[in-house]
């Protein structure tokens, strides 16, 4: 009934699992996943305790292949269980118990596990490789696992439709708040286009909690300076001043009230995604040059 991702990244950072499913928040069953332990997703008819007893017995040091063995070993029900794991080393295993509701199965390589049951077909899961495969190692961990499970919906995915998707991602100190790893919990428990929907709450996530990068800074003036202050009016925020300073400061307050002041340059510049955010909620067209 779900397909799924567990997955590493290359330099060994980052863990995550990403998951679709014609079920009911299938992201509260499947992910789990901890820094320098692995990632595993938990499937098909759902052991819940797969995820604290793998974790434990990969924080023990146990390799995924062992893991998975250990797992189904001791369930009576191992036959209709469906399992991925990716270990802190990157090695991986997944399990398709025989009387999985086909089409089910699954594959696995370096840094990755993919599986899946009751799909459209062998289709889902091999679009689903290749986009893994395809990827730019460098992309961060949240967007591969997006893409793959984007790939795997469009080839065909679960059978039945669709209804909710999930990512998890986690590294060193991840979350925003600090204090936790998790650097995406993010869930859509029901939607028409849920794998959609999840990566769009997941490009809010980024925007609102990543800090700007000063490097791709674009100097706040001209004809730039001009439409963030037409654009600021229209929101409500206009500029008591024309200049770079008071739009500036009309800009600081607009992106404080939408969450948005970790995107914020210093006096004179402005960064592009939180440029084609106010675009955005300001209703202008995509089509204004940077």
């Amino acid at each position: 009934m779900t397909f799924s991702i567990a997955a590493r990244s290359s330099d060994g950072n980052w863990w995550g699992v990403a998951v679709a499913s014609r079920v009911l928040a299938v992201g509260r069953a499947v992910p789990a996943a901890a820094v320098d332990v692995g990632a595993i997703a938990t499937q098909a008819h759902c052991n819940l305790r797969y995820r604290p007893r793998g974790l434990e017995l990969l924080r023990a040091g146990n390799s995924a292949q062992a893991t998975v063995d250990a797992l189904v070993a001791s369930d009576d029900l191992r036959d209709v269980r469906q399992v991925g794991i990716v270990d802190r080393n990157g090695t991986s295993a997944t399990h398709t118990g025989p009387n999985c509701i086909p089409w089910a199965g699954g594959c696995a390589g370096p840094n990755y596990a993919i599986q899946g049951n009751l799909l459209s077909g062998s289709q889902v899961t091999a679009a689903m490789e290749r986009a893994w495969l395809a990827a730019d190692e460098r992309e961060p961990l949240g967007r591969r696992l997006l893409a793959v499970l984007l790939a795997g919906d469009r080839a065909g995915g679960d059978r039945r439709g669709r209804q909710s998707a999930a990512l998890l991602v986690v590294t060193e100190e991840g979350a925003y708040e600090g204090g936790s790893d998790e650097y995406a919990d993010l869930r859509v428990d029901d939607h028409l286009d849920p794998v959609l929907e999840l990566s769009r709450l997941y490009d809010i996530r980024e925007l609102a909690f990543r800090n700007a990068d000063e490097s791709v800074a674009l100097p706040l003036e001209g004809e730039r300076l001009h439409e963030a202050a037409v654009l600021l009016d229209r929101l409500g925020y206009p500029p008591e001043r024309q200049d770079s300073d008071g739009v500036a400061e009309a800009l600081g307050r607009w992106a404080m009230d939408e969450f948005l002041s970790l995107r914020l340059m210093p006096p004179g510049q402005i960064d592009p995604a939180l440029l084609d955010a106010l675009r955005s909620r300001a209703g202008a067209s995509w089509a204004y040059t940077n």
